[in-house]
């Protein structure tokens, strides 16, 4: 308790009632979650069981599970008994369903479609609706399936409320595909909230005794709930009031996932005793930095208003860099890069920024020239490789033989001759009996072999023997078994790849031994669960080099780095243009320059480019509002030509920047026209929206939708 600060422990010792501790970014609120939460079993305000603690991701959950342990002093193997319960929305109404999911038709051992298994299931439904999924998305369809979930809405209600044609083509696979799910006892990652909000308002009594075991609540990122996530955590919390929601709504940059700001901005309208905390103090960055976020943010209209503050020193200045185009703007930032490897600063605290993904191609060439190692955050994650998907569909039919999408994704793995027609008929005689498929080839192998192709008997005969293992193996045994009964392991042996496959299972093998000490049954269950809830952003292995990291400003939340780049801070880059007409998604785009500033403990680089190269045109874009935000006395301009286009440029607004700007239309070739930047100059050509001027600095290429220009 020494450690924390006077609002800390406000936030740590305020024990009943609905609180609301809006934590800016650095202000230590890990460290006063897990505090809270010690506080409450060590002073006997409630027992570990009576606690509920809500993350976001299983890293944050894990790493709050830690501290807790170390603050209660824990014994190894006691974390079980004394723990309470921590983990992620999913995690949680997993948990819950197990126990009582069966009041609302859902099987105990219900399976967990990830995106694979249920793109699976829409191409099915698709086919079965004579739809081409050439023409029809799967991505796009389960992209709207999981938007509807997010708030809540049933099939029935989506066919109500569908409009135009693609929204129509969705109300008629969702109930299809939810009827599929059903049908292989599984539920996909939307349907865990949603299900479990249904018995919670369907079952009071349910609903009740779970309100009486979570007696304290804490949610963790609460600027990030969407509408299933806020019924689910304010159901539980009704009846006891004891909510407590850490959260920030400066960094509220998920809308598109589904994120709802209003859950915490009307926290106080839902909980009117709420009491409010502010962390303000910041352990992270500089004064400097902090006050250039703060400026930035400070512009939002609709805000819990809070300034961040340091003890740290004033720091740097904010780096401002306008370079000609996109390849000089990627050889500025890989150079001063190099400079700071160079000057001894790890490439682990260096991460370069962007608005988004498309960017990095420019930024990696340069890189590779100055011959500095990077990461990018994203590419295949190891639960996404083919072979470790191929053995977990072995060990999900092990577990669930209702589970025909994971039958179906190895009954040909390794390849046996089973093709699609196959499988086609003996699906039709298996819904016939009533069964699952593979019930179906199981029970006919053991009473009429004969009536199956030899591909299926073969692979029947081996699922049978694997079934009795997974009763008498640990889990890491059990992959093993997998992959030498079924020819896989000798399969892959064969390629030239075949090496690093088989260390790709043998790492899985890894993980599932921390689940060998378990029943052979449990522990198969537990390592599916945990592999289904872990979350889709990327973490790579440490690379034997060390690296810098690139990622998007998305990606980069909750990450802090001593240099921070920024890179392409451009009006219609960043803002992005998408947001140019829409007051809440300008609002959104100004979070998420205050998240992308308040990574840097020590150093802000911004950059932007005179002209840019994207999406097939060159653009000259005017410099970024949110550079303009940022008081001069904070800025150090790398060249003078920044600090002409910051002068040039001044006086953005969010709230009259459509209005006052009006694209340039009645000129013709050979007028002369006046430049805010480059004077006086002759159009030489016109291209649709893009004009050639000739300016005694020589011929520049301008978008006319974007820049300003004076006819003379």
């Amino acid at each position: 308790m020494n450690s924390l600060n006077k609002q800390q422990k406000i936030a740590v010792e305020t024990v009943n009632g609905p609180i609301l501790i809006l934590a800016g970014a650095g202000s230590g609120k890990t460290r006063t979650l897990t505090q809270r939460i010690a506080y409450l079993i060590e002073h006997h305000h409630a027992t570990s069981d009576n606690i509920l603690a809500v993350t976001f991701t299983n890293k944050a959950s894990n790493e709050m599970k830690e501290r807790i342990v170390q603050l209660l002093k824990l014994k190894p193997g006691s974390e079980k008994v004394f723990l309470p319960w921590v983990g992620t929305f999913h995690a949680i109404c997993v948990q819950i369903l197990k126990r009582d999911g069966q009041e609302i038709g859902i099987s105990r051992y219900f399976s967990i479609y990830d995106t694979t298994d249920q793109k699976d299931v829409v191409r099915k439904v698709l086919k079965k609706l004579n739809l081409n999924d050439k023409k029809t998305n799967p991505n796009a369809v389960l992209s709207m399936i999981s938007s509807a979930k997010s708030e809540l809405i049933t099939p029935e209600a989506y066919k109500s409320m569908a409009r135009g044609y693609f929204e129509q083509i969705v109300a008629e696979v969702y109930p299809i595909y939810q009827d599929m799910l059903g049908e292989n006892s599984a539920l996909d990652f939307d349907d865990l909230i949603m299900k479990t909000v249904e018995l919670f308002q369907k079952n009071p009594k349910i609903l009740e005794k779970y309100q009486n075991i979570f007696k304290f609540i804490l949610i963790d990122e609460y600027q990030d709930t969407n509408n299933a996530q806020y019924v689910f955590s304010k159901l539980l919390a009704d009846k006891n009031q004891n909510i407590c929601v850490v959260g920030d709504d400066a960094q509220s940059i998920y809308s598109f996932r589904g994120a709802n700001i209003t859950n915490i901005l009307s926290f106080e309208k839902d909980y009117p005793k709420a009491k409010i905390i502010k962390l303000e103090q910041n352990y992270r960055s500089t004064k400097k930095i902090l006050e250039a976020s703060n400026q930035i943010i400070s512009k939002n209209p609709e805000q819990k208003k809070k300034v961040l503050w340091t003890e740290n020193s004033d720091g740097e200045g904010i780096m401002i860099y306008e370079a000609m185009d996109e390849k000089d703007e990627a050889e500025w930032i890989s150079q001063e890069v190099r400079q700071l490897i160079l000057n001894n600063v790890s490439p682990s605290e260096i991460a370069v920024l962007y608005r988004t993904n498309a960017m990095s191609r420019n930024l990696e060439e340069a890189l590779l020239t100055a011959n500095v190692n990077y990461r990018i955050v994203g590419g295949v994650r190891f639960y996404n490789r083919a072979e470790v998907k191929d053995v977990l569909g072995y060990l999900r039919i092990l577990f669930n033989p209702d589970d025909t999408v994971g039958l179906q994704r190895i009954i040909n793995v390794p390849k046996r001759g089973v093709g699609a027609k196959t499988i086609e008929k003996f699906t039709l005689l298996a819904n016939e009996q009533r069964k699952s498929l593979l019930k179906y080839l199981l029970d006919t192998q053991k009473t009429s072999p004969d009536e199956l192709p030899k591909s299926l008997q073969d692979f029947a005969r081996i699922v049978a023997k694997l079934i009795d293992l997974s009763s008498k193996q640990p889990v890491s045994e059990l992959i093993e078994d997998v992959i030498e009964f079924t020819g896989y392991k000798a399969e892959l042996q064969q390629t030239s790849e075949g090496e690093t496959r088989l260390e790709n299972i043998q790492e899985l093998k890894s993980l599932a031994k921390k689940f060998d000490q378990l029943d052979y049954m449990t522990g198969l269950e537990k390592f599916l669960e945990e592999i289904a809830l872990i979350e889709s952003s990327y973490e790579a292995t440490k690379d034997e080099e060390e690296h810098i990291t690139l990622m998007t400003v998305h990606a980069a939340k909750g990450l802090e780095f001593e240099h921070v780049f920024i890179a392409g801070m451009e009006e219609n880059l960043f803002p992005h243009a998408n947001s140019k007409y829409d007051p809440q998604e300008l609002a959104e785009e100004r979070r998420l320059a205050y998240v992308a500033v308040t990574r840097a403990k020590k150093q802000v680089y911004v950059s932007h480019a005179e002209s840019r190269m994207y999406f097939g045109s060159r653009n000259s874009n005017p410099v970024s509002r949110f550079i303009d935000d940022i008081p001069e006395q904070l800025l150090i301009y790398c060249n003078t030509f920044a600090e002409k286009k910051k002068d040039a440029f001044s006086g953005w607004s969010d709230v009259d920047e459509v209005d006052e700007f009006k694209p340039t239309t009645d000129i013709s070739k050979g007028d002369l026209v006046k430049h805010e930047i480059f004077g006086v100059g002759e159009v030489v050509d016109i291209d649709n929206f893009v004009v050639l001027i000739r300016f005694s600095a020589g011929l520049k290429e301008l978008a006319l939708e974007y820049v300003r220009l004076e006819k003379i």
